[in-house]
């Protein structure tokens, strides 16, 4: 019986919720580009009876991260595959956080979808941010979803002038993740498998925690004053919605976005709320 490998990117609250939650009786494989981070994750989920290996990535890096999709497919069949991983608008410059977090998903996406196994399913952690700016366009929106991920930065759209500050790169990056996984999820189709993004509001891990505590802490901290739910959400209830998308009563959910954001971008659409707080 072949071995079943769960892949995690990234190892913040969120993706080892998730790994906790499907990764019993599998293999694990865990990726970051913090190694110190990632040996105490790996560390973590082994004491509590995981089977773990890991791997340094640099998601941004298209060398990196086939390195990391053979290194999962070596392990046995990839079933499941989670991108967690990604920097904030407090902890980059725009070109950054577009490289990492737009560019840098495009590749994983490209490159597991050559490995993930029949019947197999992933899963992009985006971000209610994506559904904040106005309408892109039917060009932009093309543009983003089906330019190869090595030419995706070179998009006159992603330019500095066009781009003026992290927050735009973030939201951009994220609107385009969710357009990346509609359209990746045609290819990852061919092999048999699905393929969906879920956008979280805001979630209380540590990188939620810095940017409560970051000058854009007062824009968080109006958005939950404002939502339907009144509060953060837990990486636990994003883990519960990626149990599903992973399983087989997901069976017919492809090209999906799931938004988990407690009411944010509703009230945001009502005119309760600003974009940008």
């Amino acid at each position: 019986m072949k071995i079943s490998v769960l892949v995690v990117i990234g190892t913040g609250g969120i993706g080892l919720a998730i790994a906790r939650r499907e990764g019993a009786g599998k293999t694990i494989l865990l990726a970051d580009i913090n190694e110190q981070a990632l040996a105490e994750a790996a560390k973590d989920l082994e004491n509590t009876g995981y089977t773990v290996h890991t791997q340094v990535v640099d998601i941004a890096a298209r060398a990196s991260v086939t390195a990391l999709a053979a290194a999962a497919a070596a392990l046995g069949d990839v079933m499941q595959v989670v991108h967690a991983a990604g920097l904030s608008p407090n902890m980059a410059p725009p070109d950054k956080i577009l490289a990492v977090d737009l560019h840098g998903t495009a590749l994983l996406l490209e490159e597991f979808g050559r490995v993930v196994a029949v019947g197999g399913a992933g899963i992009v952690i985006s971000s209610m941010a994506g559904h904040m700016p106005p309408a892109l366009g039917q060009a932009a929106d093309e543009a983003l979803a089906r330019t190869p991920a090595d030419e995706l930065l070179a998009l006159p759209m992603l330019q500095p002038a066009q781009v003026p500050d992290s927050g735009a790169a973030y939201a951009l990056s994220k609107r385009a993740n969710q357009l990346r996984v509609q359209q990746q999820s045609l290819h990852w189709g061919e092999r048999g498998a699905r393929l969906n993004s879920i956008s979280p509001g805001i979630i209380m891990t540590p990188l939620a925690q810095h940017e409560m505590n970051s000058p854009i802490g007062d824009a968080y901290r109006a958005m939950i004053k404002t939502s339907v739910a009144k509060r953060v959400g837990t990486a636990d209830e994003v883990a519960a919605a990626a149990s599903y998308l992973l399983s087989l009563e997901a069976g017919f959910v492809t090209g999906s976005d799931i938004l988990i954001d407690g009411g944010v971008i509703a009230a945001m659409r009502a005119g309760k709320l600003s974009y940008g707080g």
